[in-house]
This record gives C-alpha cells, sequence and structure tokens, in this order.
C-alpha cells in the first residue's frame, strides 16, 4: 500500500504548511488535493482520495490550508489560500512532475479555481462542492459557517472543537469570488463536481461556476452529499482518470 511522506512547504506570505506527498513512482502527472474547512491532510476521506489518485500513477501533494492541522497561520476562507496551492505547485514543479493539476474540495474548491483563475500555473482544475459566490447563507450549515468566521465566539469555538484558527480579519477586502475568475482558467481543462444532496450549497453554485466557464464539463453526482466526506472511491477513481486525460495522457494507459 502506497504511504505519504511529509512535506513542509512555505506559501508566498511567509506562512509555514505542513503537507503529504504520496509518490506513485512516475513524474508524469502531479496534483494538488486542496482540502475544506476543518480539515486536514491526515484525515481518513483526504488519505482515501490520495491514495486513489497516487494509485492511478498521479503524485499527490496534500496540503494543511493555513490555520488547518500542521501549519501555521490562519484561515481566510480561501483568500491567502492561493498561495497555499502555489506553494504546493512549485514543489511538485521542482519534484519533476510534467504536468500538474489542482483539486479542491469545499474551500479549496475556491482555493484551486481563484488560483487558476488569476493566472495560476495549472494545466487542469477540478472544482468539488465549491461555492460560485460568495455569502451562502440559505442553508443551516452555512449560517453556521458565518457565525464560525464572523464572531469572537464562533471563532473561539472553532479553534477549541476543531482545532483549526480563523483570522478575525479575514476579508478586509473582499476577493473575487470564484464565480468571477472562473472564465480566466480556459483553455486549461477545469472540472466542476458537485452533489445534488449538499446540505451546505445548492446546486446554483456549480451553475454560477459553469455559466462562468461555459467550456468546463460539469457532473451533477445525484446521490452525493457535501466535498471529501461524500467522495467516494468510486467518485475519485473517476477524477483520477479525467486528471490523466486532461493531462495528456493517452485514455488506453489510463486505468
Amino acid at each position: 500500500m502506497l504511504q505519504a511522506r511529509p512535506l513542509v512547504l512555505h506559501s508566498q506570505d511567509g506562512v509555514r504548511l505542513a503537507a503529504r506527498h504520496w509518490d506513485p513512482g512516475v513524474r508524469d502527472v502531479g496534483a494538488v488535493v486542496a482540502h475544506g474547512f476543518t480539515m486536514h491532510s491526515g484525515r481518513a476521506d483526504l488519505q482515501r482520495i490520495s491514495r486513489v489518485l497516487a494509485g492511478a500513477g498521479i503524485g499527490v501533494v496534500a496540503l494543511d490550508f493555513h490555520g488547518h492541522g500542521a501549519s501555521s497561520g490562519r484561515v481566510t476562507a480561501g483568500a491567502d489560500e492561493i498561495h497555499d496551492v502555489a506553494a504546493a505547485v512549485a514543489w511538485l514543479r521542482n519534484a519533476g512532475y510534467e504536468r500538474v493539476a489542482v483539486l479542491g474540495w469545499s474551500m479549496g474548491g475556491t482555493a484551486v479555481v481563484r488560483y487558476a483563475g488569476l493566472g495560476g500555473d495549472a494545466d487542469a482544475v477540478v472544482s468539488v462542492s465549491a461555492p460560485g459566490v460568495w455569502f451562502e447563507r440559505g442553508t443551516r450549515p452555512m449560517r453556521v459557517l458565518h457565525w464560525a468566521f464572523e464572531t469572537r465566539t464562533g471563532r473561539a469555538t472553532t479553534r477549541v472543537l476543531k482545532r483549526t484558527r480563523i483570522a478575525p480579519d479575514a476579508w478586509s477586502t473582499v476577493p473575487q469570488a470564484p464565480a468571477e475568475v472562473a472564465g480566466e482558467i480556459a483553455p486549461r481543462p477545469m472540472l466542476i463536481v458537485h452533489g445534488e444532496r449538499d446540505r451546505y450549497l445548492p446546486l446554483a453554485h456549480a451553475e454560477h461556476l459553469s455559466a462562468a466557464a461555459p467550456k468546463a464539463e460539469v457532473w451533477l453526482e445525484a446521490d452525493m452529499g457535501h466535498a471529501e466526506v461524500a467522495t467516494t472511491e468510486d467518485l475519485a477513481r473517476r477524477l483520477a482518470r479525467w486528471v490523466l486525460v486532461s493531462c495528456g495522457m493517452p485514455a488506453a494507459a489510463v486505468p
């Protein structure tokens, strides 16, 4: 069974990042696996996804975002996390991976879309369960999330219960929403995945993204909930195949 080795990365804004490298032994395609809010690279769901990708021959760097897991810094809900994605992509490039895809779940999807849409170095982009626009308050889980970010009590509770550290002034200026920059990803391949049973973000968010990036491929998963927890091994294998084909691997060589 493939095992990951720990990495230490540093983002452009000086944050020390913990990460894990899953090495398949080839350097054709690498991928950044970017997690959602309160997750980190050591969680079982992230490791399961990373292991499936690596088993398909993709070199994976799964990182801990600002304020998550063993990384320093504080969470900024997809604003400064683009620097974390950049650090992971740079590591894969320096390690000799010829093509690099960026895959993100929920908040991580926000980060990879914004990273690539703002000119980041990615050959393919996968957004899973990500918001297209900001300030979704139409579902109870998202109202709780806003409470966590916007109140002192919420930030303290999240730090104690989830060991996730939130910046008190994360958005002094509101950053571009994913749908505002997604159109800049083309002609690079982009995949938008969203569960029809997502309790956090309605399907309208996938529609915002696809409207902004009309050349993107869209998978609406009938039985899927939200993000990593809802990503089955079957879906992870399909994501691996999409990444490999989108990064130029011949279809006959893709498991």
